[in-house]
């Protein structure tokens, strides 16, 4: 009979030995013992493997509430301010925006724009005339396309 081996690697007969002996030394209940064996067998299953890391809570360079301001956003990861976030995240964090927004519990609407530039984007851009509708453009008249007038061959 070989050595019986459960589904995540521990030898059984290995746990049996280890809690048959802590048994013969302590006494133990008989209702604890079934939570005994499975402490035992968790234990010998875990060995080799690292603890699972806890990430400690984020904290953000600033509060959240002051890093929109008129002139600038402020970075929550490293507290770099500039007046778009967009290229920061990517370049400096590898993150996109909805990546950040999640990271931080920001709502859809948090701004990665600084307002002031926002507002001198959109005043340039009313001023060159974007967001308008066309004015009513007539349909051009079908015309037949001019065509050069053939040159007399000599043949």
């Amino acid at each position: 009979m070989g050595d019986q081996v459960s589904a995540s690697g521990v030898d059984l007969y290995q746990v049996a030995h280890i809690v048959c002996s802590y048994v013969r030394h302590h006494q133990v209940p008989s209702d604890q013992l079934g939570t005994l064996i499975v402490a035992v067998h968790r234990a010998l299953a875990g060995l080799g493997r690292a603890p699972p890391i806890q990430e400690e809570p984020r904290q953000p360079a600033v509060p959240i509430r002051r890093s929109v301001q008129q002139d600038y956003v402020v970075c929550l990861e490293c507290g770099s301010r500039a007046q778009m976030l967009r290229r920061h995240l990517r370049v400096a964090h590898g993150l996109d925006v909805a990546q950040y927004r999640a990271r931080w519990n920001l709502p859809v609407d948090h701004p990665i724009t600084a307002p002031a530039y926002s507002d001198r984007r959109s005043a340039m851009a009313k001023a060159l005339g974007l967001g308008r509708r066309r004015a009513s453009v007539t349909a051009p008249s079908r015309r037949t396309p001019r065509r050069r007038p053939r040159s007399p061959s000599t043949t």
